[in-house]
């Protein structure tokens, strides 16, 4: 990949700007509430660590890491637990952080998931929608950016591992 041009999509800048409103929204939104944050590993711990820093509420936070791809480059649509939760989020009012929602089904796994377990509330925030992906009637409660149909890298978003730590989004160039 080295040798293609990146485009940058989404600027360092502009994302810092959308979270520090989004902290002041959410914060607002749960004033008074039990908020526990749940972090879907491994892309959105970049971006749930500048949330929550962008929340004045008193929030806990805990991660899950979630399986549909297994080896291959595509969703097979089956949505495994791989870390649960590690609380109890019984009578919690749950805010489910994701770097993306494309087709939905890992979230809409989730958001099931944590109802199952007792949480009061469950609204889910993602940094990036790509509604055009959809396969699941599912809309973020919250969300950053939307964005095309197109394969996006860095702030936590990864290609074969790597690019995760780049403070902005993007994608090569043909």
């Amino acid at each position: 990949m080295n040798d293609k041009k990146i485009n940058i999509l989404i600027s360092k800048d502009q994302i810092n700007e959308r979270i520090e409103q989004l902290g002041t929204e959410i914060s607002k939104d749960y004033l008074g509430k039990k908020l526990y944050v749940l972090s879907l590993l491994r892309g959105s711990f970049i971006y749930t660590a500048d949330l929550v820093r962008q929340i004045t509420v008193p929030t806990k936070i805990g991660f899950m890491t979630t399986s549909s791809y297994g080896d291959d480059e595509e969703s097979k649509g089956l949505v495994n637990i791989v870390n649960d939760i590690p609380d109890n989020i019984s009578g919690f009012d749950v805010l489910i952080v994701d770097d993306i929602v494309d087709t939905g089904l890992t979230m809409d796994f989730v958001v099931n998931h944590a109802k199952s377990l007792g949480a009061a509330s469950v609204k889910t925030c993602v940094l990036l929608n790509k509604v055009e992906r959809r396969k699941v009637e599912i809309s973020p409660d919250y969300y950053c950016f939307e964005i095309p149909d197109l394969f996006v890298v860095g702030y936590g978003l990864n290609y074969g591992d790597y690019y995760r730590n780049i403070p902005y989004i993007f994608n090569w160039e043909d």
